[in-house]
């Protein structure tokens, strides 16, 4: 065969050879009119919000914590703590960003959920620098809050955590309140229907642990969407320490004077299934007219709110969370585990208000329940009896948990 070119080969290869040409022409012509930094932004000293809108932020309190949702002392004290982290080097092209305003910029995300493009304009940055700034800030916030403000709970901190439970919400030898909140997010490249949930849209979910002053214990973050909150749970960290006994959780302890041992347990809703330590409701089977059910169902239901209550003042605190979140899964689990983090920092001064929306609860919610999950023990049975007879009992009464039962509301 012969490989010798013919003159409309020659042709052909010449008119390809005259196209790469014009094509690195324009590239190159393109290339030369792209900016090193626009002169929109060259003016972020002058007129970015940053630099306009900060030092009078500081004059005025009410309006700094409404912009950055945190006293000008909280962000002070945050940035003292993870400014090192985040701070970045000058170099001979341009100056960079300060720590302070990169900490500013990924606050406003958080406080208002808005894309990286509009925080961009208003702060007069670049699109992939505001989206690496937030990323990179989120990740640092929870490194470095983490061991302070989430540490691992000892004995201890499970035994006062008890403590409080018992004392604030009348629930004895409890050790937290377990939900799941759906983090909705855009659905994710090649994600398929992995994060579509029941509620018809793409979401992660954030598994939570909270205390009785609605701090996070501990949190589980990522699972897709179309999984049930029981079905996180048992695959989550939190999940297998507790059913291997390994997280370090007090000997049973009696919840009255000479009474039986009883195993610290968690309280959680009808999407969780009954264990020796983790407490759900009766089903609406088993309700009927039997006044016990009910007793135990309002009680459990009234210390379980305060992992709903802490969902809510996470969601009014970071409005993030109320819109549609516009960034890849992996980037969305450092924004949530930086704002759990955030959250409790902030929860230590109590500068929060639950919506009054969340303060009750009808009677649909206490009887429109599943069915018991099959994988329940004798033992799961039992200490839920237990508990029953303790809240029915002179002992462990509380004066309004009847006529809740006859109003049909809780109201904490």
């Amino acid at each position: 065969m012969d490989y010798s070119s013919s003159s409309s080969d020659s042709d052909w290869i010449e008119e390809v050879e005259e196209t790469v040409v014009a094509t690195y022409i324009l590239n190159q012509t393109v290339k030369n009119r792209r900016f090193w930094v626009h002169p929109i932004n060259e003016e972020r000293n002058e007129k970015g919000v940053f630099t306009n809108l900060f030092p009078q932020l500081i004059n005025d309190p009410e309006k700094f914590h409404q912009f950055f949702r945190m006293s000008y002392d909280q962000f002070s004290y945050l940035h003292n703590l993870i400014k090192d982290d985040i701070k970045k080097q000058n170099t001979q092209f341009r100056a960079p960003v300060p720590s302070e305003q990169r900490l500013a910029v990924c606050l406003r995300f958080l406080a208002t959920g808005e894309s990286y493009r509009s925080l961009a304009f208003s702060f007069r940055l670049g699109f992939s620098t505001t989206r690496e700034i937030v990323e990179e800030v989120c990740e640092v916030i929870w490194k470095t809050l983490r061991p302070i403000y989430m540490p691992k709970p000892t004995k201890d901190d499970w035994q006062n955590i008890s403590r409080e439970y018992k004392e604030i919400w009348n629930f004895p030898n409890c050790i937290g309140s377990l939900d799941g909140k759906h983090i909705n997010i855009q659905c994710p490249i090649n994600g398929g229907s992995a994060y579509f949930n029941y509620k018809g849209v793409n979401s992660i979910v954030l598994l939570a642990l909270v205390d009785a002053h609605y701090r996070f214990i501990t949190i589980d973050v990522g699972s897709y969407g179309r999984n049930s909150d029981g079905n996180v749970f048992a695959k989550s960290a939190l999940g297998k320490a507790l059913e291997n006994d390994t997280l370090d959780v007090p000997p049973d302890t009696p919840i009255e004077e000479n009474g039986d041992p009883m195993p610290y347990v968690i309280v959680a809703d009808e999407a969780f299934p009954l264990k020796p330590y983790l407490m759900r409701p009766y089903s609406r089977v088993t309700l009927g007219g039997n006044e016990g059910n009910k007793i135990f169902n309002y009680r459990l239901s009234r210390a379980r709110r305060v992992v709903e209550n802490a969902f809510g003042i996470l969601s009014n605190r970071w409005r993030v969370f109320r819109t549609n979140i516009q960034v890849q899964p992996k980037s969305v689990d450092n924004i949530v585990l930086a704002a759990c983090c955030l959250h409790n920092m902030l929860c230590q001064s109590h500068d929060f208000q639950l919506d009054e929306t969340n303060n009750y609860e009808s009677t649909e919610v206490l009887e429109n329940m599943e069915p018991l999950r099959g994988n329940s023990t004798q033992r799961s049975f039992e200490i839920r009896e237990k508990y029953k007879d303790f809240f029915l009992s002179s002992v462990g009464a509380v004066p309004w948990q009847y006529e809740m039962i006859r109003r049909g509301r809780i109201n904490i």
